[in-house]
């Protein structure tokens, strides 16, 4: 299955998510079931890797790993099972990439969630921490609902 999360400049919010599900992946056994990756929607940040304060959010919960940003493109979409934003303006900038297509396999986050919401941009609120719940809270609930589908 392949799976990728965005969110704006992709050294935040979507690599700690795809970092995240991978770890949950591997916890279950998965591995071999899954492709993630993430991208942003803009090209800001192409080419830097993680932000720092997000690596350091990630290794205080034991979670490691790499990661370059890239650019979400029309044939990533296409490629990928599920696309799974961080918020709204995501969304949006997903949909307009997509001319409206695909939207069976475009997703909030956290729309898996009890508690649908966005997942706000640390950059910004600086609240790496929070982000961090936010996107595990997201993260195993997709996870709970392709297993159910199983």
């Amino acid at each position: 299955m392949e799976v990728t999360f965005v969110c704006l400049g992709n050294i935040c919010r979507s690599p700690m998510a795809e970092l995240i599900f991978k770890d949950m992946v591997e916890r279950e056994g998965l591995s071999s079931r899954f492709n993630i990756t993430s991208y942003g929607t803009s090209d800001w940040e192409e080419g830097n890797p993680i932000y720092p304060p997000a690596a350091k959010t990630l290794a205080e919960h034991g979670i490691h790993g790499t990661h370059i940003a890239r650019q979400l493109s029309l044939r990533d979409v296409i490629n990928n099972d599920y696309i799974l934003v961080m918020d709204s303006q995501n969304l949006m900038d997903v949909l307009r990439l997509t001319g409206g297509k695909f939207g069976q396999k475009i997703f909030k986050l956290c729309s898996f969630t009890s508690n649908p919401r966005d997942i706000a941009d640390p950059w910004y609120t600086r609240d790496f921490e929070g982000a961090y719940w936010d996107i595990v809270d997201g993260c195993r609930s997709f996870l709970n609902y392709l297993l159910r589908r199983v």
